[in-house]
C-alpha cells in the first residue's frame, strides 16, 4: 500500500508501504478515509527530525525505515480484535493520535495526556497518511452518520482545542482573548464559544484568518498591524480586562502581550510554542494574582467525544478546510504549500481517491 513517509528534511515521498498489522485482541485496523496535515508536519518536514525518528521498527517486516506522516485520521473499521467492545466493523472513528499506558501515575489520575509512555501515530511510529493503519481500540470513538469525512476528519484537532479550552477554565460570560487565530486558535475559538463563553476577542495580523473567526463565533476582530486590543478588551470590561486571555500564537512575546490584556485573578493559557525564549513580566502576575496555565494534545477519553458532539452540530469544515487532495499529491499540494505558509486553510487528504 501506498503512504507519505518523511525521509530528511524537504524530503518527503509518495511510495509503498507494508501492510498493517492483523490488529491484537484490543486493536482495530482501520481504512483510512481521511488524514490532515497540521504545523508539526510542517516543521517536520522543513527542519526535521523533531520529533519523527528516521528508523522506526515496521512490524510486519522488521526493518527500519521512515515514518509514514500523519496524527490525523479518521477510517472505517475493517478488523477488530477479540477483546474490543467499543466499536465494531463497519463503524466510522475518529483516532486519537495518541497511545497512553493506563497505569502509570499520570494515567491513574485521568491525565493520560502526559503518560509516562505516550507516543503519537505519525510522529513517534507509522501515522495515518495511507491507506490502512492497525490501533488500539482505545484511541477511537465513533462518528454520527451525519457528519461527513471532511468534518469528522477535524476531530483530533478540535479535541486539542477543547482540551485547552477545558484547561483554561472558561465560565459562562467570561470575556476571552485568543492571541493567534490560525489552526489551533480556531479550534480555540469555536471550543470557547461552545463553552459559553459571554465575548470572544480574536487577534491576528490575517484578514482572512480574522473572517474565519467571526464566522466561528468571536463577537470582536482586532488586526493587531492595525489597532490595539486592549483598546477593544477595555472597550468590553469597562477596563476590567480579560478573564482568560490565549496565547496561541508562538511568537516569543507574546505572553507579554496577553498579560497586558488579563483581569486582576484572571487566567493566562499558553498554548503556542514559541522558537526563541518568552518574556514576561513575574512581578506584575504575582501582584494581580494571574494565573498561568498551559496545555498539551488532549485527554482522548474526555476531548475527543466532546469534539465529535460539536462537529455533529456544526459543520466547521465548511469555515477551515481548504481542499481535500488525494494521497499522490499529498506531498506538493499539501505538505509543501502548509511549510512554505500559502496554505489558506486546513488540508485534508484522501488515501483512497484516485488521481
Amino acid at each position: 500500500m501506498r503512504g507519505l513517509v518523511l525521509h530528511a528534511p524537504g524530503d518527503a515521498r509518495i511510495e509503498d508501504r507494508p501492510d498493517p498489522e492483523p490488529p491484537g485482541p484490543g486493536d482495530v485496523t482501520l481504512r483510512v478515509v481521511r488524514a490532515g496535515l497540521c504545523g508539526s508536519d510542517a516543521t517536520e518536514y522543513l527542519a526535521g527530525p523533531v520529533l519523527t525518528p528516521l528508523t522506526t521498527r515496521h512490524p510486519n517486516s522488521g526493518v527500519f525505515g521512515p515514518v509514514v506522516l500523519g496524527h490525523e485520521f479518521i477510517g472505517v473499521v475493517e478488523d477488530a480484535g477479540s477483546a474490543v467492545a467499543n466499536v465494531a466493523v463497519g463503524d466510522r472513528v475518529a483516532a486519537g493520535a495518541g497511545v497512553w499506558c493506563g497505569r502509570c501515575d499520570w494515567c491513574r489520575r485521568g491525565q493520560t495526556n502526559l503518560c509516562a509512555s505516550y507516543w503519537t501515530y505519525g510522529l513517534s511510529a507509522d501515522g495515518g497518511l495511507t491507506k490502512r493503519i492497525t490501533v488500539p481500540a482505545a484511541m477511537v470513538h465513533p462518528i454520527a452518520g451525519h457528519v461527513s469525512d471532511d468534518n469528522a476528519a477535524l476531530a483530533q484537532p478540535l479535541a486539542v482545542g477543547m482540551h485547552a479550552v477545558e484547561r483554561s477554565r472558561i465560565r459562562p460570560d467570561d470575556v476571552v482573548v485568543v492571541h493567534g487565530a490560525g489552526a489551533i486558535g480556531s479550534f480555540i475559538i469555536a471550543g470557547a464559544v461552545a463553552a459559553g463563553a459571554g465575548s470572544v476577542v480574536a487577534v491576528d495580523v490575517d484578514p482572512g484568518r480574522l473572517e474565519v473567526a467571526r464566522q466561528l463565533g468571536a463577537t470582536r476582530t482586532v488586526d493587531a498591524r492595525e489597532g490595539d486590543p486592549l483598546e477593544v478588551v477595555r472597550e468590553l470590561t469597562g477596563s476590567v480586562l480579560a478573564d482568560v486571555t490565549v496565547e496561541a500564537s508562538g511568537l516569543a512575546d507574546g505572553m507579554s502581550r496577553v498579560q497586558r490584556l488579563t483581569r486582576r485573578g484572571g487566567t493566562v493559557l499558553l498554548v503556542g510554542l514559541p522558537k526563541k525564549d518568552v518574556s514576561f513580566n513575574s512581578v506584575d502576575l504575582i501582584l494581580r494574582e494571574i494565573d498561568v496555565m498551559t496545555t498539551l494534545a488532549h485527554v482522548c477519553d474526555r476531548n475527543l467525544p466532546a469534539a465529535l458532539g460539536l462537529l455533529a452540530e456544526r459543520d466547521l469544515a465548511a469555515l477551515l478546510v481548504e481542499k481535500v487532495v488525494p494521497l499522490e499529491r499529498a506531498v506538493e499540494e499539501a505538505l509543501v504549500p502548509l511549510a512554505q505558509g500559502t496554505a489558506r486553510g486546513k488540508l485534508l487528504v484522501d488515501p483512497q481517491a484516485t488521481t
